[in-house]
């Protein structure tokens, strides 16, 4: 009896109550931030009009209320359901990922949305957790390592990449972005730093060589862009040789625990043929990063030359990013309150409530507003790393960064993109942004780490 007993006070007493109000805060914040992009002039200001099932705020609190009775549901589970049956909601979702553009009915292009009655379910937000709990069981194995096993390295890999092009079948190149960000989650459980920087590296070159591809040098025979590409090549590789070729990086790599077999002579041809793959495979990306350019959507082409600064649209593409500043900058310091946003009631900003719900946070509730709800987000994400490095496994552990690598990612992108600081791509920002695919999707991502945690102290003792 008393381990029954200890068995059932263990989950509320390890339930980490403070990402949980974090989450109720977001929630409300989201919801008076929906009233204000959804709110137009004449409207009734009282709550109970704000409320009516007849609005989006209406249904956003439906979303809000069923999230929070899923994430009771969750919170009720055993936690070792998730592992045994990761594969399995893993290969359900791959199947329903296959079967969405057979199902879905097209709306602004996209094929991601199935009809269930008056409601549309978008599966792919839902994907990320069943991605998450794949990879963490795979990675939990016994005898797995990542460090110096480059078949379970794309092993990994292949496990985002699948679900990944299913979505970029959907034409929702957005969402299939998301997964990227698990690389970070690769990088803490041992990938190789110079993956990272390899891919970090293909940013810069893509980015530099668009950016200065109109320039030409030498009467046509080479663009600026090409040139400068040519020595961040040069550089990049001779930090690489630098850092991994020299015989004090080779002997301080052997005494830090990782010996490679064979003499130093040897080692050193071996990684000097892995840096020569390096710099071979940095020019053929960038000679085919114009091509693949060419070859994208025309409306896909505008966004990335109005990133860059290439072309002035204010009337096309950018013209989203363009009304967004104008109305964060003119909520000032203390924005102009609730329901006071003129640049929102006056639907200058396309879809305000669901992919820039930020710039209504910006223009009703000012810089002292967006620095909070940042603030929000930057406590739920170190508090997502602290959840993630105390899991006495190596699934929790696995499982937490990828839930902090998905959401910074979302934060990231989606406010750098109302900022003008990266690309449309049309993702929600957690918790704010209209919608209940995406607000319960995130609501299982997060309540399935807290249930997991909460499992701790099983372990433990």
């Amino acid at each position: 009896m008393a381990t029954t007993r200890d068995k059932s006070n263990n989950v509320l007493s390890n339930i980490d109550w403070v990402t949980i109000l974090l989450y109720i805060a977001m929630l409300a914040m989201g919801w008076m931030s929906i009233c204000g992009a959804c709110y137009e002039y004449g409207e009734p200001q009282d709550l109970l009009s704000l409320a009516s099932l007849g609005t989006r705020t209406g249904m956003q609190l439906v979303w809000i209320g069923s999230s929070m009775v899923l994430g009771v549901v969750v919170l009720l589970l055993d936690d070792r359901l998730f592992e045994t049956f990761a594969y399995l909601i893993y290969g359900v979702l791959l199947i329903l990922l296959f079967a969405t553009p057979f199902l879905a009915h097209d709306i602004k292009g996209s094929l991601s949305w199935i009809k269930l009655g008056p409601f549309s379910l978008q599966p792919a937000e839902f994907a990320k957790f069943a991605t998450s709990l794949a990879l963490a069981k795979f990675m939990s194995a016994y005898g797995f390592q990542l460090q110096g096993s480059w078949k379970n390295l794309f092993a990994c890999i292949a496990l985002f990449l699948v679900p990944m092009g299913l979505i970029v079948l959907q034409k929702e190149t957005g969402s299939a972005l998301i997964y990227l960000s698990l690389f970070l989650m690769l990088y803490r459980e041992g990938m190789p730093g110079s993956i990272l920087f390899v891919g970090i590296a293909a940013v810069t070159y893509v980015i530099v060589g668009l950016r200065f591809s109109e320039q030409p040098l030498f009467d046509g025979l080479i663009s600026l862009g090409d040139l400068l590409v040519a020595v961040l090549i040069i550089i990049f590789t001779l930090g690489l040789y630098l850092t991994y070729c020299s015989p004090s990086a080779i002997q301080d790599s052997q005494s830090a625990g990782h010996p490679s077999p064979g003499s130093l002579h040897g080692i050193k041809v071996r990684r000097s043929f892995y840096i020569i793959l390096f710099a071979v495979g940095s020019l053929g990306l960038h000679l085919s990063a114009s091509t693949l350019v060419d070859h994208l959507a025309p409306h896909q082409k505008n966004r990335v030359f109005v990133l860059l600064g290439l072309r002035d649209d204010p009337s096309g593409v950018g013209y989203n990013q363009i009304q967004a500043k104008i109305a964060i900058g003119s909520g000032g310091l203390a924005g102009k309150g609730f329901l006071n946003g003129t640049q929102t009631k006056l639907k200058y900003v396309p879809e305000q409530e669901t992919d820039f719900i930020f710039c209504t946070v910006g223009e009703e509730e000012g810089f002292i507003g967006s620095a909070i709800v940042l603030g929000l987000f930057l406590a739920l994400l170190l508090r997502l790393i602290h959840i993630s490095e105390r899991q006495p496994t190596a699934f929790g552990r696995v499982y937490g960064y990828c839930v902090f690598s998905i959401f910074t990612f979302h934060v990231v992108i989606n406010v750098g993109m109302v900022l003008g600081l990266m690309p449309v791509i049309g993702i929600p920002l957690p918790f704010f942004s209209y919608g209940g695919s995406s607000l319960w999707g995130f609501t299982f991502l997060l309540f399935i780490l807290l249930r997991i945690d909460a499992g701790r102290g099983r372990l433990l003792h």
